[in-house]
């Protein structure tokens, strides 16, 4: 692009390392770091003076991965280790990098260095000249080294500081401290008095209640050295201006960073999903700083992206050219997104339909996450999608994920609700905080803008509920006085209400905006079933029957949970071998929910449902079952409900350490008992049944969009299995809704039957294939006079065919210690039924054969 003064041949001679502009070019500087405690961290040099010299340094990465690998440290993952690494996140830290820079380099006009992630209290310097002084982990940072750099060796270091150090001595002096999140169990912080709502870093990281506090310092995303001379792409985005059936109108926006003024062309390039491509450029003058650049761009009779279920999910590449001076793409799904609103309604319309969201929440993949991967990644988000969700909430406590994880969202068609990084403390109420969160959200927004799969973006997680409704702030507010009281809300309304909103409308206007979850976006009071988003917790949290989910109607369910433990093998891994106990220190160790009282919560609700457990084993599986069926009642709640509800997000999908949880998948990977379920809750079409008060409601419930010739019947049986009474009816499913089909109360369905000793089993069936079946009892588990359900079983290889003699509830494949993960798991069998199920496992069929155990509800 430059426009070069004409030079003489003598001219040329007396410049030989005169160059002409060239293209910019980006070196990865991921290899090749050092760490240590950095040394004016005195006490600290002194308590780990191992620690204290330069140790291989995995970037990205964190301190407390390069102690583990090198045997500094023990891994917090096992065991009771947790408080063995804590003083890591106390300390302060020194990074460093040898960089060789050649003549050649240096004759370029800009070598910034890149930083996608410094977390977060860093000072970068070059030769011992200071370049870069971040302060929040979710920003890019960039600093023009070139003035700081020699030919040959140069060194690159990174100093960062411990946040707690950083910051406890300003809490320790406020009288009155913002409310935070989770206080420390390690003594660090005093209770009430956290540095973590004052910065800008992944909250989580200090502790949640299934999670552990490990305060992570490093270098956590890639680095690089980019190298330009007259202009370069700041940033590259496409927004969707209209879309019909005719067309698609695009447009290509380009933020520019250019030196001089000059002239130069920009284009864009749109390839569709037949590999046609449609080019359109401009000629523009640029000024030095900061352009902003619009291409547009048309797409003939476009392709949709859909959400999973409604269709397919085409996707087309846009790439972008600035002169010879840098370039960038972008893959893009069209679609269009509304909210429903309206006498407090929400929910979301998708190219004009109206789709109940189905999911889960879920937190971030690890505690380092550095160590996430696209190969990590995608064993849970297939398995949300096997599960036939259609909708993953991103909580807002963790990091904004890799462009990688969205790219496999956009191709499974998984819709995504995206928090903005706040978990639940109250927000600094100064302009300069603000204006860091500005930059944070525009920069995130720009990146993420064309993934389809994102439908929303909300201001955080229960920032604003929090402020309204929980005791704590209650009493800060009384504290602190109106004044301060008015001064601190306002400024998180405008950083919820302007702030956040402006930079989704900027950056992203495709994408509806909300302020916060739960909310109804500051049109009245919050997390109420009466509108907008809720988060209910009155089970599980406040110990409540799990009954109480029927008792309402919400709008849209963000968020309910119920906890079980993982996997067997899984605690295998942490705990060891020898004898297991729910209170034992290490149990309780990876149970954080009560600060590690919780497994007394599941020991409550297992009484109040369950039969007694044999042995640990069989605990495993009873928490398993519980937590399967109080969500199952939930789900299957919300979605007889619609159109009132539109939306049920179960807490939560995943684990981010192997713990006690509430996950449907545990941290190994391995499907809980709830995942098998939610494929069967979720399915498209799925009948429910619910007895409350002595009455049972029967709803049909359909996703689909075109009407379904069906049936359904309704069949009781006695223990012995024989049948008392069956009704059978036709219908058509209605698309995309709920429909009540019948209100029998007990005595016209049951007759005389003892409720203990008699059940209903609910079908639909499409074309006389059962799609959805669901088991009326009018008593609980525990006092079901369950027979021995009979079960045999056969194997060949790796499939293992199962037959019930009698009604088996809730059919377990326990393979003990060894990791195997069947392809159906919690099952019902009725008397005389069959079902064949293939195991994968890295265990001979031999093995799985030998550690296979059986277990139903039946004493």
């Amino acid at each position: 692009m430059r426009i070069a003064p004409a030079l003489t041949a003598a001219a040329l001679l007396l410049c030989p390392t005169a160059a002409w502009a060239g293209p910019k070019t980006v070196t990865p500087l991921d290899a090749g770091w050092q760490v240590r405690i950095d040394p004016a961290d005195a006490a600290a040099t002194k308590a780990h003076p191992k620690a204290a010299r330069w140790l291989k340094a995995t970037v990205p990465g964190s301190v407390q991965q390069d102690l583990i690998a090198a045997r500094i440290a023990p891994d917090p993952f096992k065991g009771t280790n947790e408080a063995a690494i804590q003083w890591a996140g106390l300390t302060d830290w020194q990074y460093r990098l040898v960089l060789d820079v050649t003549p050649a380099m240096l004759a370029r006009d800009h070598l910034d260095l890149v930083f996608d992630g410094l977390d977060t209290f860093a000072t970068v310097s070059v030769n011992g000249r200071p370049l870069i002084a971040a302060d929040n982990a979710h920003r890019r940072w960039r600093g023009d080294a070139k003035p700081l750099l020699k030919p040959g060796r140069n060194e690159v270091t990174v100093r960062i500081a411990s946040p707690i150090k950083r910051l406890q001595p300003m809490v320790l002096a406020e009288k009155n401290p913002l409310p935070g999140e989770y206080d420390s169990a390690f003594g660090d912080e005093p209770k009430g008095k956290q540095t973590s709502p004052y910065l800008r870093k992944p909250k989580y990281h200090y502790g949640w209640d299934w999670g552990p506090r490990l305060v992570a310092i490093g270098v956590w995303r890639p680095v690089r050295l980019e190298a330009w001379d007259d202009a370069r792409i700041e940033a590259f985005r496409v927004d969707q201006q209209a879309l019909n059936e005719a067309e698609a109108r695009l447009a290509a926006t380009f933020d520019i960073v250019a030196d001089t003024q000059a002239t130069t062309e920009v284009r864009a390039t749109v390839t569709g999903p037949t590999g046609t491509p449609v080019t359109a450029a401009r000629t523009v003058t640029l000024v030095p700083g900061l352009n902003v650049v619009t291409v547009p761009l048309t797409v003939a009779h476009p392709e949709r992206w859909q959400p999973v279920g409604y269709g397919a999910q085409p996707m087309y590449r846009v790439d972008a050219t600035l002169g010879q001076d840098d370039t960038a793409s972008r893959r893009i799904g069209l679609r269009t997104v509304e909210l429903i609103r309206g006498g407090g309604a929400f929910g979301f319309r998708v190219n004009g339909i109206p789709i109940f969201a189905k999911g889960a929440n879920l937190i971030p993949f690890d505690s380092f996450p550095a160590r996430v991967t696209p190969a990590s990644m995608r064993p849970l988000l297939q398995g949300a999608r096997d599960a036939n969700m259609n909708m993953l909430r991103i909580w807002g406590g963790g990091y904004y994920l890799d462009d990688a994880f969205y790219d496999m969202a956009d191709a499974m068609g998984l819709m995504i609700w995206q928090d903005f990084m706040f978990g639940g403390s109250v927000t600094p109420p100064d302009a300069a905080y603000r204006e860091n969160v500005k930059i944070e959200a525009e920069e995130q927004v720009a990146r993420l803008s064309s993934h389809p799969s994102i439908v929303l973006w909300a201001g955080g997680n229960e920032i604003l509920s929090g402020w309204e409704n929980w005791g704590d702030r209650k009493a800060f507010k009384k504290a602190v006085g109106a004044d301060e009281q008015e001064r601190i809300g306002a400024n998180m309304a405008v950083l919820f209400d302007r702030v956040l909103r402006a930079a989704v409308t900027a950056k992203a206007p495709q994408t509806p905006y909300w302020a916060n979850s739960p909310s109804t976006d500051y049109d009245g009071p919050v997390d109420t079933d009466a509108a907008g988003d809720r988060h209910f917790w009155d089970v599980w949290s406040g110990s409540k029957p799990i009954e109480r989910y029927l008792d309402s109607c919400p709008r849209f369910m963000s968020e309910y949970g119920f906890q079980s433990m993982p996997d067997l093998s899984t605690i295998r891994n942490f705990a060891g071998k020898g004898s297991l106990a729910a209170e034992s220190p290490v149990m309780k160790a990876h149970q954080k929910f009560l600060a590690g009282e919780g497994n007394a919560r599941l020991q409550l609700y297992l009484d109040a449902r369950l039969r007694p457990a044999k042995d640990f084993a069989d605990m495993v599986y009873l928490t398993q079952v519980n937590q399967a069926q109080a969500i199952e009642l939930a789900a299957l709640h919300h979605r007889a409900c619609r159109p009132v509800t539109m939306g049920s997000l179960y807490w939560q999908l995943n684990d981010v350490w192997p713990a006690i949880s509430w996950a449907s998948i545990d941290y190994s990977g391995r499907w809980k008992l709830l995942n098998y379920a939610a494929r069967r809750f979720f399915a498209p079409q799925a009948i429910v049944a619910e007895n409350v008060n002595r009455v049972t409601r029967v709803s049909l419930i359909s996703d689909r969009t075109t009407p379904t010739p069906a049936r359904w019947r309704i069949t009781v049986r006695d223990m012995a299995g024989a049948t008392l009474s069956t009704r059978d009816e036709a219908v058509t499913l209605v698309p995309l809704a709920a429909t009540l089909v019948a209100t029998l109360d007990d005595t016209a369905l049951f007759g005389t039957a003892a409720p203990t000793a008699s059940y209903a089993v609910a079908e639909l069936l499409v074309g006389d294939k059962p799609v959805s079946r669901a088991i009326v009892e009018r008593a609980p588990p525990k006092d079901m006079a369950y027979p021995a359900p009979g079960l045999s079983t056969r194997l060949n290889g790796r499939d293992v065919t199962i037959t019930a003699t009698a009604l088996a509830r809730a059919v377990m494949l326990d393979f003990g210690d060894v990791a195997a993960q069947p392809s159906d798991d919690g099952f019902d069998l009725l008397p005389g039924e069959s079902i064949t199920v293939a195991v994968a496992s890295e265990a001979s069929p031999a093995t799985l054969a030998k550690s296979l155990t059986l277990r139903t509800l039946a004493r």
